[in-house]
């Protein structure tokens, strides 16, 4: 099992921008995949982005391509995720997660394709 810590969540004003980043425990980080998801109140978990285990494939939700940019340092066991002309629809709870082994092109935004979980940071964006 992976222990996932994410932090810098924060309040900012809608149009900027902050990262939130994620520590991950042990020493297979590079060799799986990484994902962010985030869940506003009253609403479901949903699937925001998602990176390789390299770092050389990433995907976006479309809410949120081209504002947001995920990357990860294996040297630090560390995932990010960059947010700018930040709305205040992407006030949530930010998780980050340990993607499955296997990938799959039709699920990858599911919850389900995703193990161990972080704690969440909370991003609030005012209007």
């Amino acid at each position: 099992q992976v222990q996932l810590v994410e932090s810098g969540g924060g309040l900012v004003q809608a149009g900027g921008s902050l990262s939130v980043s994620c520590a991950a425990s042990g020493r297979t980080f590079s060799s799986y995949a990484m994902g962010w998801f985030r869940q506003a109140p009253g609403k479901e978990r949903e699937f925001v982005s998602r990176i390789s285990s390299s770092g050389a494939n990433k995907y976006y939700a479309d809410s949120v391509k081209g504002r947001f940019t995920i990357s990860r340092d294996n040297a630090k066991n560390t995932v990010f995720l960059r947010m700018s002309s930040l709305k205040p629809e992407d006030t949530a709870v930010y998780y980050c997660a340990r993607a499955r082994e296997s990938f799959s092109a039709k699920a990858y935004r599911s919850a389900a394709e995703y193990t161990d979980w972080g704690q969440g940071t909370q991003v609030t964006v005012s209007s």
